[in-house]
C-alpha cells in the first residue's frame, strides 16, 4: 500500500470511518465530537504510518489497533473511564453473546437488552474491550491477538473470564441460565 494515490487514501476513510466509529463509541460512551476528533487523529496515525504498514499482516487488524490506542489514549488523557457503549445492539449481537454464555432463554437476552448492556458495562475494561471486539466487531481470535498484542493463549483465557464475569453479571440481574 502506498500513499502515492491519494484517493486510495479517501476510499480507506469511507471504507472504516463508520465502523472505527462504531468500535470508539461502544468502547465509551463519548460525545459525537469526541468520537470525531477520535476518529481524525486515527485516521492521521493510519495515514502517517500507512507506508510502513506490514503488507504480511492484516490491515484490518492494524488498523483497529490503531483506533484501540488512540481511544485508550483519549481516555488517560481525560481521565476519563469508559462509560459504555450507546450504539444499539443487533438480534444476531445478542443471539451471539446468550449462546456463548449457555443462556437457556436467548428470548429473555433479547427482551432484555439494556440489561445485558448495563452487564457489558459493568466489566472491567480490558474485559469490556475483548467483549466488545467478539460480538460488536465480530473480530476473530488472531485478529483480538493482533489488535490487542496479546498472544492467542491470554485472549482467550482473558475472553473467557470476561463471559464468566458477563454470565454472573446477567444471573445477578435475574436473566436466567
Amino acid at each position: 500500500m502506498s500513499l502515492e494515490n491519494k484517493r486510495f487514501f479517501g476510499e480507506l476513510v469511507t471504507r472504516y470511518e463508520k465502523k472505527l466509529g462504531a468500535y470508539v463509541r461502544r468502547l465509551g460512551q463519548l460525545p459525537q465530537e469526541d468520537v470525531q476528533d477520535l476518529l481524525q487523529n486515527i485516521f492521521i496515525k493510519v495515514y502517517q504510518n500507512l507506508n510502513d504498514f506490514d503488507q504480511s499482516l492484516s490491515f484490518n487488524s492494524w488498523i483497529y489497533r490503531i483506533a484501540h490506542n488512540e481511544t485508550m489514549t483519549f481516555f488517560r488523557s481525560r481521565r476519563v473511564r469508559p462509560q459504555g457503549h450507546q450504539a444499539p445492539m443487533t438480534p444476531e449481537m445478542l443471539a451471539n453473546i446468550a449462546s456463548d454464555l449457555d443462556v437457556q432463554q436467548e428470548s429473555e437476552v433479547r427482551h432484555d437488552e439494556e440489561l445485558v448492556r448495563q452487564c457489558i458495562d459493568e466489566l472491567p475494561a480490558h474485559y469490556r474491550e475483548i467483549v466488545v471486539l467478539k460480538y460488536f466487531e465480530n473480530k476473530r481470535y488472531d485478529e483480538l491477538s493482533d489488535i490487542l498484542r496479546l498472544p492467542a493463549g491470554t485472549v482467550a483465557t482473558r475472553l473467557s473470564r470476561a463471559k464468566e464475569q458477563l454470565k454472573a453479571r446477567l444471573l445477578a440481574k435475574g436473566i436466567g441460565l
